[in-house]
């Protein structure tokens, strides 16, 4: 695969409905390795069939990338379906937890209230720092992250976009 115009590239996110095995993962990701393919976050959970488990895979690409990435994600054995969703048809979140410097209860007051703005919840709180969870779209969770910044980020965990069609 060539150079990419970067004014091409979208983000861009698939959902892929697996059999629930070991190795099916390690196939998916395999897959996009061997295409030089890159995935910016994936999740991975079962549903409500036990033998069946949905991926959300963010990725980007130009369009002739991104319907590479479907054709290659549906030849897979173990792909049962594979729904292109775009970000206006669908919902999507992520969650954050975001551990913060904080020493004084001035920074403390100050973080409650900015969790409070974005609705996130404070998780943990010890002399020195304070955990915040932050759910919502990925735009969210990157503007709380700038937000607090000054503060200092302790560190950050983040699961990755999941996503499903609306309606």
């Amino acid at each position: 695969m060539g150079k990419q115009d970067p004014k091409m590239m979208r983000q861009h996110i698939f959902t892929a409905l697996v059999e629930h095995q070991p190795g099916v993962l390690q196939r998916v990701a395999s897959m996009f390795t061997r295409r030089r393919f890159n995935i910016e976050s994936i999740t991975v959970g079962p549903t409500d069939n036990a033998g069946i488990a949905r991926m959300t895979i963010l990725t980007s690409g130009d369009d002739k990338t991104l319907e590479q990435i479907e054709k290659q994600m549906n030849k897979l054995v173990n792909v049962i379906k594979v729904t292109d969703l775009s970000k206006d048809e669908s919902i999507c979140r992520e969650l954050c937890l975001v551990k913060l410097h904080c020493c004084d209860e001035k920074a403390k007051s100050q973080v409650m209230q900015y969790a409070d703005v974005f609705r996130g919840r404070v998780v943990d709180v010890s002399p020195d720092s304070m955990t915040v969870e932050i759910t919502g779209d990925p735009d969210k969770v990157d503007a709380f992250i700038d937000l607090t910044k000054g503060f200092g980020v302790k560190e950050i965990a983040r699961t990755g976009v999941t996503a499903m069609q609306r309606g």
